[in-house]
C-alpha cells in the first residue's frame, strides 16, 4: 500500500464508523480504527489529529466558507435571508462530500464528547455569520439573532437531508426548515 494512499482518509472514516457502531465511541481506540483501515496507528495521525476528528474532519473550513458567502451576498437581503442564502450555498458544497447516512449522527448522539464537539461546530458557524453580518454593516442587535436562527435552521436542514438520504438538493431542505420555523413562529 502506498504511503499516502488517496483513499486512506475515507477508509479511516468508514472503519471508525463501523467500530463506533459496533462497540460505542468510548470503547474504540485509534489503534483499532487504524488496523481496520489497514494502516498503522502512527499513520493514522497523518490524516486525523485525534479520534473524534475522524468524524469532524474539514469542519474547521465551514465557518470561513460561510462568512465568505455572507460577505459576498447581495446587499438588498435581510440579515436572516443573507445568512440562509450563504448556508444554502455552503451546505450544497458540504453535502457533496458528506455521506448522508444516519450512522454518524447516531454515533455523535451517543457520546457527550461528540455532542459537545458538534455544539462547538455550530457555535463557530454562528460566530462567523454574526461577524460577517456585522462587517456588512448589520447592527449587533440584528446580526446576533439572525446568525443564531440561521444556524438552527441549517442544523435542522442538515438533519432532514440525512433523514431522507440526501434525495434532494440541500437548498430544498433549508427552505423546508425555514418554512417550518416561520410556521412555528406564527
Amino acid at each position: 500500500m502506498a504511503r499516502w494512499d488517496p483513499g486512506t482518509a475515507d477508509r479511516l472514516r468508514k472503519a471508525a464508523l463501523e467500530l463506533f457502531a459496533e462497540h460505542g465511541y468510548d470503547a474504540v481506540t485509534i489503534t483499532q480504527i487504524a488496523e481496520r483501515a489497514g494502516i498503522t496507528r502512527r499513520s493514522y495521525f497523518r490524516y486525523f489529529p485525534d479520534k473524534r476528528e475522524v468524524l469532524f474532519a474539514g469542519a474547521e473550513q465551514l465557518p470561513p466558507a460561510v462568512a465568505e458567502a455572507v460577505l459576498a451576498a447581495e446587499e438588498a437581503e435581510s440579515p436572516l435571508r443573507t445568512a440562509l442564502g450563504a448556508l444554502a450555498e455552503v451546505g450544497t458544497r458540504v453535502t457533496q462530500f458528506v455521506d448522508p447516512s444516519p450512522e454518524r449522527r447516531a454515533v455523535i448522539a451517543s457520546s457527550a464528547e461528540l455532542r459537545e464537539r458538534e455544539r462547538s461546530k455550530g457555535a463557530a458557524i454562528t460566530a462567523a455569520i454574526q461577524d460577517a453580518l456585522e462587517r456588512r454593516g448589520t447592527p449587533l442587535d440584528l446580526a446576533k439573532p439572525a446568525a443564531q436562527v440561521a444556524t438552527i435552521v441549517f442544523g435542522d436542514a442538515f438533519d432532514r437531508w440525512i433523514d431522507e438520504g440526501g434525495k434532494q438538493e440541500f437548498p430544498a431542505y433549508l427552505q423546508t426548515a425555514a418554512a417550518t420555523l416561520r410556521e412555528a413562529c406564527g
